[in-house]
C-alpha cells in the first residue's frame, strides 16, 4: 500500500540524503560525547552541561530521521563503519582546549545545516513535505544553538 501517496522511486534522492544526515549525525553525537568526557579548564561545569545537552538533543534527533528513512520506505544506515565513510561531519581528534571544542561543534552544525538545506530542496521537489516539516524544525534548532554558541565564544575568547 502506498500510504504516503508518493512512489518509492521518487524518494530515492530524500532517503539518500536522509542517510548521509543520519550518518552526520551519528558522528556529530560522538564528537560531543567525546567533548562533555574530556572537556577541562575554566570553563568546565558550563561546557560539561552543554555538551550533555547537545548530544541528548541529538540522540532524539538522530531517531527521528532513522524512523523518518524507514517511513518513505527506505533503509537507514545502521553501522558504524558507513557512519564514517558517508558522514559529512568529520570525527574529532585530539582537541584539547575548550575553544577548539566549540569551535568544531560550530563546524559540525554548518555541516549538518549544509545537509539539512540539501534535504529540504530535494523533499520539496518531490512533495515530501513530512520530511521538509522534520529537518525544517531541526534546521531552525540547530541556527539558534549556532547562533548562542558563536556568542558564548566571542564573549569568552575575545
Amino acid at each position: 500500500m502506498n500510504y504516503l501517496g508518493i512512489e518509492k522511486e521518487h524518494l530515492s534522492s530524500v532517503a539518500k540524503k536522509l542517510n548521509v544526515f543520519l550518518a552526520s549525525y551519528q558522528i556529530y553525537y560522538q564528537n560531543l560525547r567525546s567533548f562533555h568526557w574530556h572537556v577541562k579548564g575554566n570553563n568546565f561545569f558550563e561546557l560539561h552541561e552543554l555538551f550533555e545537552q547537545l548530544y541528548n538533543d541529538a540522540k532524539v534527533k538522530i531517531d527521528e530521521v532513522a524512523e523518518r528513512i524507514l517511513t518513505i520506505r527506505h533503509k537507514p544506515m545502521g553501522n558504524v563503519s558507513e557512519y564514517l565513510e558517508y558522514s559529512l561531519v568529520k570525527e574529532a581528534k585530539d582537541i584539547l582546549s575548550d575553544k577548539d571544542m566549540l569551535t568544531v561543534t560550530l563546524s559540525n552544525h554548518t555541516d549538518l545545516i549544509q545537509c539539512m538545506r540539501e534535504i529540504i530542496a530535494d523533499a520539496s521537489e518531490v512533495h515530501d513535505e513530512g520530511t521538509v516539516d522534520l529537518i525544517a524544525g531541526m534546521l531552525g534548532d540547530l541556527e539558534k544553538r549556532s547562533w548562542m554558541i558563536d556568542s558564548w565564544i566571542s564573549r569568552r575568547f575575545v
